[in-house]
């Protein structure tokens, strides 16, 4: 029950049992214990008091059926104070004088640092810096990742790798045309693309591959070879699994194998940025604790949905029904896991999410996190108020979190806001999951915000202060045909302004009408 073992491997017809650490359940049949580490035992009478907290499998001796066990800690992990502060930043926009285009790892260490001596902040959350088809149209969006497993390329500090030195030459020359992006305000991440890559491509030439490379391979065992292997095709292809011949749909078919056996070096290339991605994270973890961010599904062409493409309901996205922010509801492109299928995997998928979110400790801020209780499918074609929840087990998707929050000592905190349902809150704060809380959305002081949460004035897909101030969200969501709720804006403007002590004269949507653009 590693990680990197085959889902196909679990029953699917086996219960799965939450078990808190320390209890000692009364059991039906003798049976023989799987534990994690491998391990075997046989157990009659009562599961033991002892049980390390984790996913060990039971088999019952006289029926044969297969029992998978869930030893939860009881709760996350949560620091003695959670009174702190820290900063909420997109790191592709910490551009640096040295950065290619856009913000990159080195810049988040050294941003981290000088948080850390000068500020004496206590953390940085960051965007989901997660993997993007490797294609030249890159996708924008950090929460529409082709995996939630590991990390985009583009977010490498070039000059930082290990034997960057040996291709100088052709390094200082994409270098200054790599900085001579910064002079644009927008991000073009098809250049960065193409010329980090390009860099990447002469140092793997000269690269004497690293014991620590070979160890990180083993380590990460088939999850990465198939990463590798995946990225290695969408090049080939130039677009995501769905795209391919047929022949390659299916990650264990002969094709993909033979494909994989006359692409060795490319793979391992692929391998190698990872290995390079992870430490540079490592070092920039190390600066100050970092807040990673999960989001709430993968690119249904991407790499996690072609490893988990069995698991994943066709036909079917996720997203929002309607509301007063988003009067026509939302979709957010993304297939949904079939709640059975998920769980007769063992949540392998959701483990090993969760353990790469949690590899470098900090912590983790879920995205959407009412979608480990329900999710909101929406049947393709149709508009997303057609769509309706489907539900999830969510008492054994919340043990899976507590279990890896507890052993990488990480805390969680759930974006609970928009439509959350009756009880979502009471759970989370059971589990010890910190709550969500943004200026916008409460009515009352900040002084009686629930203790365990995390506040801040906006997030990632809210306007911005300005934006709000100076109308110019309200007018750009004109533009694009949203229909947007003009009442409930001017209703948060009003409420920033009484905050803030401005006289009625100051607000910024009131002048702004004149002028669409500003």
């Amino acid at each position: 029950m590693r990680p990197a073992d085959d889902v196909k491997n679990y029953d699917s017809g086996a219960a799965v049992k939450i078990v808190t650490a320390g209890e000692s359940p009364k059991l039906t049949d003798p049976s023989e214990l799987q534990l994690e580490d491998g391990s075997h035992r046989e157990v009659s009478g009562r599961l033991p008091h002892d049980l390390p907290a984790g996913y060990h499998c039971l088999k019952s001796i006289r029926t044969g059926k297969t029992t998978y066990l869930l030893v939860t800690p009881g709760t996350c992990y949560l620091p003695q104070s959670t009174r702190t502060w820290g900063w909420a930043i997109q790191l592709y926009a910490l551009r640096s004088k040295k950065s290619w285009g856009m913000g990159d790892l080195r810049d988040l260490k050294d941003f981290s640092r000088w948080a850390a001596k000068i500020l004496k902040s206590d953390f940085v959350l960051i965007n989901p810096v997660d993997a993007a088809l490797p294609i030249p149209t890159q996708q924008a969006s950090p929460y529409y990742p082709s995996s939630r497993r590991f990390l985009n390329p583009l977010y490498l500090r070039i000059e930082d790798v290990p034997s960057a030195a040996l291709a100088k030459v052709d390094i200082t020359k994409l270098a200054l045309a790599g900085r001579a992006l910064n002079e644009n305000r927008l991000i073009d991440r098809a250049a960065v693309f193409r010329l980090k890559m390009s860099a990447l491509e002469k140092i793997w030439q000269c690269d004497a591959i690293s014991p620590a490379f070979e160890t990180f391979c083993k380590e990460q065992g088939k999850a990465l070879a198939e990463f590798a292997t995946f990225c290695t095709l969408a090049e080939h292809f130039k677009c995501g699994w769905s795209g391919w011949p047929v022949q390659f749909h299916d990650v264990a078919s002969s094709s993909v194998r033979r494909y994989a056996e006359q692409h060795v070096d490319r793979i391992r290339f692929h391998q190698w940025l990872q290995w390079l991605l992870h430490e540079q994270f490592r070092r920039a973890a190390a600066a100050l604790p970092v807040i990673q961010d999960l989001p709430v599904g993968v690119d249904p062409g991407g790499a996690d949905a072609w490893s988990w493409r069995h698991l994943l309901a066709p036909g079917m996205s996720i997203g929002a029904p309607p509301d007063a922010f988003s009067a026509e509801g939302q979709n957010w492109g993304m297939q949904p896991f079939i709640p059975q299928r998920l769980r007769a995997s063992f949540y392998e998928p959701f483990r090993q999410t969760l353990q790469t979110m949690f590899r470098f400790g900090g912590g983790l801020r879920i995205d959407h996190v009412m979608g480990l209780f329900r999710l909101f499918w929406i049947p393709a074609n149709l508009p997303a108020s057609e769509g309706t929840y489907v539900r999830y087990p969510a008492k054994e998707l919340l043990a899976v979190i507590t279990i890896e929050s507890q052993r990488a000592r990480a805390l969680v905190v759930g974006e609970d806001l928009g439509t959350v349902e009756e009880g979502v809150r009471a759970t989370l704060r059971r589990q010890k999951i910190l709550s969500y809380r943004l200026l916008w959305f409460e009515s009352g002081s900040v002084k009686r915000f629930p203790k365990n949460a995390l506040s801040a004035i906006s997030t990632h897909d809210l306007f911005t202060l300005a934006g709000l101030w100076n109308g110019s969200d309200l007018a750009r969501q004109k533009q694009l045909g949203l229909h947007p709720n003009e009442k409930g804006m001017q209703a948060l403007l009003d409420k920033l302004r009484r905050r803030l002590r401005l006289p009625v004269d100051l607000q910024g949507i009131q002048k702004s009408r004149n002028n669409p653009m500003t």
